[in-house]
């Protein structure tokens, strides 16, 4: 498992679209906190914005590293695995260590550990500009918090969980194209669809909270698309519960890729 796990890394860091992930995640992860932290700053200072009180926003900047910036664990967890089929690198592979579950265990730590990575990144975004953004404004980021903490380390398992996601869909649907496509369609339009047309009725708001997005959401915290929400307020599961359900859809990627398309000749 070792020797495998090494061959895995080494395999990852030799190639460019780990750190090109990671230099895009940091972009637009930091952008958009700034983005918030002055957006929810200036509107506290507005009528009517009382609502929108000194602990809420720091938490609403900081997790935006999981609100908008999963897509690139989970993106990266799925090219580390369609690459191998893209490129028949898997034969290789396969041959030097032919215990399959080897392998793909392999490939689901590796993937956890630069789940931690990306994690660390868009937190190196998040908290520095974000709180930069806040403490330019006057407010309190809250960095000496034990709450802003915890929901700091649920960003990256929440993060970590996303690249393990990615790794199982990667094994489930080998090919890159198609994976790719819908890792992009469902991030960015099916699931905010059906999140807004789950949320205008409450046995449909349970529902919804069993999306992947929602969950996420729900282990992190705190969210921009969920924190002004009545609906998702009341419904939201519980932190370890989004946990475990973010949880259950890596375990069943992984186990029903590993059922079919992993026992298939790669040659």
């Amino acid at each position: 498992m070792l020797r495998s796990l090494r061959s895995e890394l080494l395999k990852t860091t030799t190639t460019r679209i780990w750190w090109i992930l990671a230099i895009i995640l940091f972009g637009y992860v930091g952008l958009t906190s700034a983005g918030i932290a002055l957006l929810f700053t200036t509107i506290r200072d507005q009528p009517g914005g009382e609502a929108i009180t000194a602990d809420v926003v720091p938490p609403l900047v900081y997790s935006i590293t999981t609100a908008v910036g999963y897509v690139f664990p989970l993106l990266f967890g799925a090219l580390s695995t369609t690459s191998e089929f893209r490129h028949q690198t898997l034969t290789p592979t396969l041959l030097a260590t032919p215990r399959r579950p080897v392998v793909l265990g392999s490939k689901v730590i590796a993937g956890a550990l630069f789940g931690v990575v990306y994690a660390l990144v868009g937190l190196l975004a998040s908290v520095g500009l974000g709180a930069l953004a806040l403490s330019v404004t006057g407010e309190d980021a809250l960095l000496g918090e034990p709450d802003t903490w915890a929901l700091l380390g649920r960003i990256v398992l929440a993060m970590l969980l996303w690249s393990v996601i990615g790794v199982g869909l990667g094994v489930l649907i080998p090919n890159q194209v198609a994976a790719i496509v819908i890792v992009l369609a469902f991030t960015q339009f099916v699931e905010p669809l059906l999140r807004l047309a789950s949320s205008f009725w409450e046995w449909t708001a349970r529902i919804g909270g069993y999306l992947p997005g929602s969950a996420s959401d729900a282990l992190v915290g705190s969210s921009v698309f969920t924190a002004f929400s009545g609906a998702a307020a009341t419904e939201a599961l519980e932190w370890w519960q989004g946990g475990l359900v973010l949880g259950g859809y890596a375990l069943v990627f992984i186990v029903a890729g590993a059922l079919t398309t992993w026992r298939r000749d790669v040659t």
